[in-house]
């Protein structure tokens, strides 16, 4: 989530400030992708053009904290396997760092809430996670980073993504 990102659609697509977050774009177009709105392997610019004209009527969110609050009533709490990253230092290292908060929160989880909720790990920091023994606690999906242009095409993430219909705002109706 970028806090430089307000409005998530432009006449032509995604915002721009979309476009520069790499991995919401690339989640979104996933969703996208999972609720039938685009093709795998065709989410480029000509293709993004007609779904992002009828985002604006057919009751789809229209900002980041929109989709932002449907992550949460799906249950969703958002943490980086990293808090820091600096360009002097290998984010493995920093990850590392961040493991005994991410350890604690994890046990707390396992410990009060039953089932245990599903974690959602993205990319090979997050997987260091399942060196902690309170991971094992949970069921778990993974995938690439959204980074990575495959993950629009991750079929496990689009499973797990496309019954939500993230993309659909509580407030509008299609």
């Amino acid at each position: 989530m970028d806090g430089a990102v307000g409005s998530l659609w432009c006449e032509s697509g995604l915002a721009k400030p979309v476009n520069r977050a790499t991995s919401l774009r690339n989640f979104m177009k996933m969703l996208l992708v999972a609720d039938g709105q685009l093709q795998a392997g065709n989410t480029g610019g000509e293709a993004m053009r007609p779904v992002a004209c009828s985002a604006t009527s057919n009751g789809s969110v229209q900002t980041l904290a929109e989709l932002q609050g449907n992550l949460t009533r799906h249950g969703f709490l958002l943490l980086n396997a990293s808090l820091v990253f600096r360009p002097h230092v290998a984010p493995a290292i920093d990850a590392r760092a961040w493991l005994p908060f991410l350890q604690t929160v994890l046990a707390a989880l396992a410990d009060n809430l039953s089932p245990a909720p599903t974690l959602v790990l993205w990319g090979k920091i997050a997987e260091q996670l399942k060196r902690l023994p309170e991971t094992a606690r949970f069921p778990q999906v993974c995938s690439e980073h959204p980074y990575n242009l495959s993950f629009i095409e991750h079929v496990g993430m689009q499973e797990l993504f496309g019954p939500m219909r993230l993309l659909q705002s509580p407030h509008r109706s299609a």
